[in-house]
């Protein structure tokens, strides 16, 4: 869908990194790697991208780092179309309904990371969620939007466990009761 729109596959990458998870930052080499495309292209699309305002740049070090400005009025919107674009959306809104106890549910791994998968990595944190069910939905889902899910079905606590010694900026929430 979005591809459609966007023909640049840099856009698109930068789309990503920084309006699928505000905090994600990045400079310019990293992103070269990152991309597999030439510093020129990621540059070009990077001017744009500050002109329009909808990046903000800080130096650290010798390195200028870009991150997501989250107080552009496009912000929430550009947000918005990419967990649609993903299929996120329609995770969410099918598996929140019917599944049980659930409290939130985050993106982890690639995705959450700014990178293009064909994988969504998902924790679904509540208690005594119908498993069966979420299988189902899952499954039908995969059809849907066209990408693998893998997921983890937490309580509270086993969240906690897992956060030690991580960074909650490993995890985007992405939906909460």
């Amino acid at each position: 869908m979005l591809e459609a729109l966007i023909t640049s596959k840099t856009r698109i990458n930068l789309l990503l990194k920084f309006f699928l998870n505000s905090n994600n930052k990045a400079w310019l080499r990293s992103l070269e790697s990152e991309f597999g495309e030439s510093t020129n292209a990621i540059r070009l699309e990077l001017n744009r991208f500050l002109k329009a305002g909808l990046l903000v740049t800080v130096n650290e070090g010798n390195k200028k780092v870009y991150t997501a400005n989250t107080k552009h009025p496009l912000y929430i919107d550009i947000h918005n179309l990419l967990l649609k674009h993903i299929g996120l959306d329609k995770i969410i809104d099918k598996v929140t309904s019917k599944l049980g106890k659930l409290n939130s549910v985050y993106l982890v791994g690639e995705l959450e990371k700014g990178k293009n998968s064909k994988v969504i990595d998902l924790w679904f944190v509540g208690e005594n969620l119908d498993k069966n069910y979420l299988l189902k939905l899952v499954e039908k889902s995969e059809e849907m939007i066209n990408r693998k899910i893998r997921y983890i079905i937490l309580t509270d606590k086993e969240l906690k466990d897992f956060l030690t010694g991580k960074s909650k900026d490993e995890l985007l929430l992405v939906w909460k009761e």
